[in-house]
């Protein structure tokens, strides 16, 4: 997953780097950046985690980062700044890595419980 995060905020930073020059593109673009990036850097910070509630809380960061990216790119495609056949595979990326955390968090949950 460390591996997998990196290579994800990596896209995210490549479809930024290529998007319209418009000002609507520019702020979805930052906020997609942020959040993107930010999916990697809080799993590293997860696997240092202390406790398993510290470990349960930066995995929920991670989720909520990965859903926030999801919502951009939702948006880059709905409003056509950029077509869904060029994000699919990057959405999909995005959805399983939101899939996995949430079961890692649960499976987490269980263990401590």
């Amino acid at each position: 997953m460390k591996a997998r995060t990196k290579a994800f905020a990596l896209r995210v930073i490549r479809l930024t780097e290529a998007m319209p020059a418009k000002r609507s593109a520019d702020v979805i673009a930052s906020q997609l950046l942020r959040s993107g990036t930010a999916v990697g850097a809080n799993y590293r910070a997860a696997r240092r985690a202390r406790s398993t509630a510290e470990f349960i809380s930066r995995l929920s960061v991670v989720e909520e980062e990965a859903d926030e990216s999801s919502y951009w790119m939702e948006l880059l495609v709905e409003s056509e700044l950029v077509p869904l056949a060029r994000l699919k595979a990057l959405i999909d990326e995005c959805d399983e890595i939101t899939r996995i955390i949430v079961a890692t968090i649960r499976s987490a949950k269980r263990r401590r419980a």
